[in-house]
Parts: structure tokens; sequence; C-alpha cells
């Protein structure tokens, strides 16, 4: 089976969608699968690279609108290779890609991974939206996180009979303890005295919810610390409003890190928050990376995925998005109670390695694949 991935970009650019693809494509090539990867460079010029014997071509970007980068190159290359492969994957929203599939795709089988809507874009939004309609109705298949975002978004419920689920999975190991990992978490708590360590992971964009925790924080006791694990368009507002809440000794800005120290990062955090604000936010595969370290999350209610991966009372606490008093209010509550947090920790824990991990999610994959061409 030859399989084509299909999307803007490809590691070592950091992003869920781009890490989810990376383990796809690695973890298929050990099931058997001939894969290769198709996104744009970061750069002008095209370049062909093997990364983890996995086959990717980068073709060379022109420039991007609203986060959507346009290259004239790719699709040639498009044309050129699905004219070989079995399964052309889309993974979506990457508009180019999908005006690319309706006029030049020619793969045996077409299917796509639907991470999320568009959100927050009207104008381009409504020019977008029939191509999406075209594009998930010429899919085969079309893969979903959670059972519960094929009900949520309005574009997915119309096609809910060719829609499966295939969960988003982890690299267990990466997460697994060690001494080396001891040892990094020991030092991270160290450099913040042993204080109580409140942990985001992610990209600062508009729908991560971080000035929500930033509000929280300065609802929350002094010895509190937030640490912020990941860059973006609003770092410089982000801390700017650290500063006007009086917290800006306390919220740590931490940029982006290598792997190994965000996973020393989850392991030495008492508490892991997600507290996204819209629904951009479908999954949040950083829950999955927190509670593989066995800590208790705490995410808002979208109304999309989040409370799937987390469960409210179980694996952590839900509470209402946008609101900083019910933030606090659930940190202060975990904080205050060890044990509750062991607990939900650990069943945190059982979860990911039950029904989350890479493993897991390639199997699905591959069935999944062999259904769309069944």
């Amino acid at each position: 089976m030859r399989v084509l991935h299909i999307y803007k970009d490809y590691y070592p650019v950091p992003g869920g969608i781009e890490n989810n693809i990376r383990q796809l494509a690695v973890g298929l090539r050990r099931l058997g699968v001939e894969t290769q990867v198709l996104v744009t460079n970061t750069q002008r010029h095209t370049v062909h690279e093997l990364i983890d014997d996995v086959p990717v071509v980068k073709t060379g970007r022109l420039f991007s609108l609203s986060s959507a980068p346009l290259s004239l190159s790719f699709y040639p290359y498009l044309w050129h290779l699905e004219a070989s492969v079995d399964i052309a994957h889309l993974h979506m929203p990457y508009p180019p890609a999908e005006l690319g599939q309706l006029l030049l795709g020619r793969g045996r089988r077409f299917v796509a991974t639907y991470h999320s809507d568009i959100v927050r874009q009207r104008v381009l939004g409504a020019l977008y939206r029939p191509f999406l309609w075209q594009t998930l109705r010429r899919a085969h298949l079309i893969a979903v996180s959670n059972p519960t975002y094929i009900q949520d978004s309005p574009f997915l419920r119309a096609h809910a009979q060719k829609c499966r689920v295939v969960h988003f999975g982890i690299d267990l190991a990466r997460f697994a303890r060690s001494a080396e990992a001891e040892a990094r978490a020991a030092a991270w708590r160290a450099r913040f005295g042993h204080r109580p360590l409140v942990l985001f992971v992610g990209r600062l964009r508009h729908y991560k919810g971080v000035h929500v925790l930033l509000a929280a924080l300065a609802r929350l006791p002094a010895e509190v610390q937030a640490l912020i694990a990941g860059s973006g368009p609003l770092e410089a507002r982000l801390r700017a409003q650290a500063q006007a809440y009086g917290v800006a000794d306390r919220a740590h800005f931490l940029g982006t890190l290598d792997d190994e120290e965000v996973a020393a990062l989850y392991h030495a955090a008492d508490v892991f928050v997600l507290p996204s604000t819209n629904r951009a936010e479908t999954f949040g595969i950083v829950q999955l990376e927190a509670m593989a370290c066995g800590k208790p999350v705490i995410c808002t209610e979208l109304g999309t995925g989040t409370s799937y991966v987390n469960q409210h009372g179980i694996t952590g606490l839900v509470i209402p998005p946008n609101d900083p008093d019910a933030l606090a209010a659930a940190v202060q509550h975990l904080l205050a109670n060890p044990e509750l947090r062991a607990a939900m920790g650990a069943a945190g824990q059982q979860r990911v390695v039950r029904e989350f991990s890479s493993d897991a999610m390639c199997r699905q994959m591959l069935a999944f694949y062999q259904e769309a061409l069944a």
C-alpha cells in the first residue's frame, strides 16, 4: 500500500497536526505501508528530504495568507506524486491543498483527516466554504479524532455516514519515567523553588486561552507559578498582560523547548491546564502528553473533543471557557488535594495507554485505509 500525506507543514515545524502526520508516516511504515509526505517549505526553494526514512517533499513557499502558505510548485508535485499512490491522505484544513485535490487529485482513493473547523475567519471562511463542502463530498472516508466532533461540526455532521473515529495518539516511550527524566524534572522544580507548578504547553495563539490562565494566576496564592512552554504570535501581548495583572514574576514564558525538556516539565508540574476559549481547539494532544506523565488535567468545555479526552472527575476537571475564577478554583482545588491529583493522574495514564498510543492510532489508520480501498 502506498500513501501520500498532504498538508502545509511537517517536522521540524512544531504543531499538533505536524506531529500527528509524522507519527502516522513513521508508524505506518513499520506496518509495511509505503508512506511519503508533500508539504510546503518555510523557505522559497523546494527541498527533498528523508526524515525518519520517510521521503518528504517541501515545495518553495511564496507567502502565507491567513496562516495558509501558498506554493505554486506544490501543484505539479501533487499531480506527479498522486499518480503512483493508493491513498491520497489530505489533512484539513489547508485550503490550497484542498483546491489542488479537487482540480488535480488522482490517487486511487482520496481520504481526509478533519482536524478542525476554521474559526474567526468570516470573509475568508465564506470564500472557502464551497471548496470545503466539495472536498468532503469527494472524500471516500473522513477520519475524525473523536465522536463528539462529528456531531459538533456542521460540516462533519452532514457527512457523518463516512466519518470514522481514529484517535490521535502519542509516543508513550517519550513520556516514560526514567532516571534522566526524573533528574530533569527535579532541576525544573528546583529552578522555581519547589513551589506549586501549573503548566501550559502549546502555541501562543488566540484560542489557547493563555490570557485566561494569567488572569486566574492573579487570583491564586503568591507561591503558585505558571510555566508557559511554547511561542507564537501573541507572546508580546501576553507578557504585557502578565505585567498588567501583576504576575510577571510568576508567569514564566519558557519559549519553544526540545522534546526532552517538555517531557521533563510534564513530570515536574503539579497540574496541567488547557484553558482554550473556542472551537478551534478540537482535541488537545497536549492533554494526552500530560496524562501519560500521570498529571491531572484542567480543560474547558467547548463541545468539541477536549472533554472527551479529559474526563471530568476521572482524569481531571472540565470548566467553562473564558472564566478565570473557575480556572483559579479548579487549580486551587487540585493543589489542595494531593491524593486526588494522584488518583486522577493514574486514571489519565491508564486511559492513554489503553486508547491513545501511537501504535493504536496507526493500527486504526491502517484499518481505515483498508476500508477505503475496499
